[in-house]
């Protein structure tokens, strides 16, 4: 019998995790098969610029792993029981199933958190994913069609909220836009960063709204803590993100907000044939901090994984990969941005690159980040490793002897 890896969600981390294995791994001894509600892959990076108007390229996950001999599964995870080491899943079309695994791989990543604030979830727009981002640029585009002075209010002044409000401001210059801040603008960046930020939004017409606090959206403005209303046409929600429940109800140990966590190699605290990469995984750092949600921390939770499942299964040395996160890299629309980088302790450094350096290095990290996710398998060692028990039938013996 094969040993079974069944790898939940195609973006940065799963699409990586998969391919790799693929690569790696004999298919005499393992069958791989990836789980994800959408046929192509979504560039979560750019989703704020297709909501202002932009075409984004989407790579059909079949083309992605052609040649792999990954198996795709086009279905909505409903629930996993690490008991019996099943994934419950519902297909586009009403039907559904279970798939069995010996070794799961999560990596559903994250979705935007309205944290509660009534009417965020029925009256607001976000740009958490391809489905969301396209109803909010088809609001873009009713507001175009009706004339001048579209009033677009985001709310959220972290990194999502920033390229999102700057990039509808350069795109849609007929549409008045206004960025809501519960703090001061860009308080996690050096004092030289903040002045280039406030210098862009100026720059592009933007109304910045500091040490507001939003308690309610309704669908034609927003009520604020102080008592004040702010009328908005189209409201974007980008005050963070939350993590699917879906590990939290399967009995798998995991943070308050529901993360997964991991050790050092990414395996489940609770469950050890059971790994998390990528936002759903509450991964320690090297700096001995968290590492943020980020497709930074996709790229090395999804390394570190995928040396971990592979080591344990042939037998061989687990590597540790580095678990850091340098810098926070801000779009302020196309031609303009910041790159940020931070120490140890997470704190921006006094440094930084803005203007059209820093927006030429996020393409190009943009660029790079969609062409290795597909081609999931450039540059890996040709030879295909086989399991340290590969003549046994039990794949739980396989990970006891490879242990």
């Amino acid at each position: 019998m094969k040993h079974r890896i069944v790898v939940l969600g195609a973006g940065y981390a799963g699409s990586y995790v998969a391919g790799t294995l693929a690569r790696r791994l004999s298919p005499a001894d393992a069958e791989i098969t990836v789980v994800n509600a959408e046929p192509d892959f979504v560039q979560r990076l750019r989703l704020h610029q297709l909501a202002a108007g932009r075409e984004i390229k989407a790579p059909q996950l079949a083309d992605v792993f052609v040649g792999t001999g990954v198996r795709l599964r086009l279905a909505r995870v409903t629930a996993v029981d690490p008991e019996r080491q099943v994934v419950a899943v519902a297909d586009a079309d009403g039907g559904g199933g279970e798939l069995d695994y010996d070794t799961l791989v999560y990596a559903l990543g994250s979705h935007g958190a309205d944290h509660g604030v009534p009417g965020a979830a029925e009256h607001a727009f976000d740009v958490a994913s391809r489905p969301s981002a396209l109803r909010l640029r088809e609001r873009l585009d009713s507001l175009g069609r009706q004339g001048e002075g579209g009033r677009v209010l985001v709310v959220g002044d972290g990194l999502t909220g920033i390229e999102t409000a700057t990039e509808i401001a350069e795109t849609r210059p007929g549409l008045s836009v206004a960025l809501v801040a519960r703090g001061e603008l860009g308080a996690p960046l050096s004092a030289g960063a903040r002045s280039h930020l406030r210098q862009a939004c100026d720059r592009l017409g933007i109304t910045v709204l500091e040490h507001t606090e939003v308690e309610a959206v309704e669908a034609a403005r927003v009520l604020c803590a102080d008592g004040t209303a702010l009328a908005s046409d189209a409201t974007v929600w980008t005050a963070g993100f939350a993590v699917s429940p879906i590990a939290a109800t399967s009995g798998l140990e995991v943070t308050e907000d529901g993360r997964i966590i991991v050790d050092r190699t990414m395996r489940s605290l609770s469950h050890p044939n059971v790994y998390a990469a990528g936002d759903s995984a509450y991964a320690v750092g090297d700096n001995g901090r968290p590492l943020p949600m980020s497709c930074a921390s996709a790229g090395y939770t999804g390394m570190q994984a995928t040396a971990a499942i592979v080591g344990r299964l042939t037998g061989r040395k687990i590597p540790n990969t580095k678990l850091e996160y340098l810098g926070n890299h801000i779009s302020l629309g196309r031609r303009d941005g910041i790159l940020q980088m931070v120490d140890d302790e997470g704190r921006a450094k006094p440094k930084y690159v803005g203007g059209r350096k820093a927006a030429r290095i996020k393409a190009a990290i943009l660029k790079m980040s969609l062409w290795t996710t597909s081609h999931p398998t450039f540059g890996l060692p040709k030879r295909r490793h086989r399991l340290a028990a590969a003549s046994d039938a039990s794949a739980d013996k396989a990970l006891r002897v490879a242990a």
